[in-house]
C-alpha cells in the first residue's frame, strides 16, 4: 500500500460541470428562479446524464478505488452549486444513481459559490458559470471554467491532464511582454532570463499536488503533461522553473504556436487548462478543456 497522504486533493466542482443540465439551466434562463425549482422537483426522480466533467471526475474518484485497504482519501470531490437544497436533492439522487463517493456539498440558492472553496480546503475550482470562476481566481484559487467540450471516446484506468504554461502554471510576466511587445523581444527576454525561474501562476499549487501523489503511488496512475506555444530558446527558462520546483511533469510539448488540438488527443487528455481562448477553442474539439480567464 502507497504512503498515506497529508491531506486529500480536494476538487470543487459545480452541479453543470458534473451533469448535464442543459434543458433545466434552460428553465430558468427563460422562465426564472420559480420554474426552476418546480422543474427540478417535478423531475426529481430522473436520473441526470453525465455532463463534461464526469468522466474526469470517475478518474479522479477512482484513484481512492485503487487502494481499497487505505483510510485516508487521496481524492475528495465536493460539490457546490447555486441549487437550494431542495432543488439539489435530484443531484445527489443522480450522484448516488452512477455510485460516486460525493458526500460534502454546499447548495448557495443563488449566491456565489466560490467563497466556500476555501473552509473545503479546494485545490481546484471547475464551474461551468466564468463569473464563479474570475471571482475564484482572484482569491487565489486555481480554477476553470469548463467548456463544452469532446470527452474522449477510449477512456482507459490511467488519468492524463495537460496544462498550458504562461498565466496556468506559470505567472503571466512573460505573458505580458508577448502581448505588449512582440514574439521576438519574448523570446530575447527568455533567453536573457533562462536561469531565473518564473514565478508560479495560478495552477503551480495543483500541479504540485498531482506530483506529490505521483512520487508515492506505486502504480502511476497520474501522468501530467505540458502543452505550450512556446519554442527554442524560450523552451530553457520553462525546464529550469520546474527543475527549480522540484516538480516533474511527464511530457512537455514545445509547439511554436502550432494548433494545440491534435497533439492533447495524442497526449489523451482527459482534462486541458489554457488561458487563451483561441487554444481552448482548438483544444475542445478533442478534449475536455477548462478556460482559465486570467485576462480581461
Amino acid at each position: 500500500m502507497s504512503e498515506v497522504p497529508e491531506k486529500p486533493l480536494v476538487i470543487a466542482i459545480s452541479s453543470r460541470a458534473l451533469f448535464d443540465l442543459a434543458e433545466s439551466h434552460r428553465v430558468y434562463s427563460e422562465e426564472g428562479v420559480d420554474a426552476y425549482c418546480e422543474y427540478q422537483i417535478k423531475h426529481e426522480n430522473e436520473i441526470l446524464e453525465p455532463g463534461v466533467a464526469f468522466p474526469m471526475v470517475q478518474k479522479f474518484l477512482a484513484l481512492n478505488q485503487a487502494e481499497k485497504n487505505q483510510q485516508s482519501p487521496w481524492v475528495e470531490i465536493v460539490l457546490i452549486s447555486r441549487n437550494n437544497a431542495d432543488t439539489g436533492l435530484r443531484i445527489f439522487k443522480s450522484i448516488e444513481h452512477y455510485g460516486l463517493n460525493i458526500t460534502r456539498a454546499a447548495f448557495t440558492s443563488g449566491e456565489i459559490p466560490y467563497k466556500y472553496v476555501t473552509p473545503f480546503g479546494g485545490d481546484l475550482f471547475l464551474s461551468f458559470d466564468s463569473d464563479d470562476v474570475v471571482q475564484a481566481l482572484l482569491n487565489g484559487h486555481a480554477a476553470a471554467t469548463i467548456l463544452p467540450s469532446q470527452t474522449r471516446e477510449d477512456p482507459d484506468d490511467l488519468l492524463r491532464i495537460a496544462f498550458d504554461g504562461d498565466s496556468v502554471l506559470f505567472s503571466d510576466d512573460s505573458d505580458k511582454i508577448y502581448d505588449e511587445e512582440g514574439i521576438d523581444e519574448f523570446a530575447e527576454h527568455e533567453k536573457r532570463n533562462a536561469d531565473d525561474p518564473l514565478p508560479g501562476g495560478p495552477f503551480k499549487n495543483f500541479l504540485a499536488t498531482l506530483h506529490r501523489i505521483q512520487k508515492v503511488r506505486t502504480d502511476k496512475p497520474i501522468r501530467t503533461a505540458l502543452v505550450t506555444s512556446r519554442s527554442a530558446p524560450a523552451h530553457e527558462r520553462v525546464v529550469k522553473t520546474l527543475r527549480a520546483w522540484d516538480i516533474r511533469i511527464d511530457e512537455s510539448l514545445f509547439l511554436g504556436g502550432m494548433k494545440k488540438g491534435e497533439f492533447l488527443k495524442c497526449f489523451g487528455a482527459d482534462l486541458y487548462f489554457d488561458d487563451r481562448l483561441a487554444h481552448c477553442n482548438t483544444a475542445r474539439q478533442y478534449v475536455t478543456t477548462g478556460h482559465v480567464p486570467v485576462k480581461p
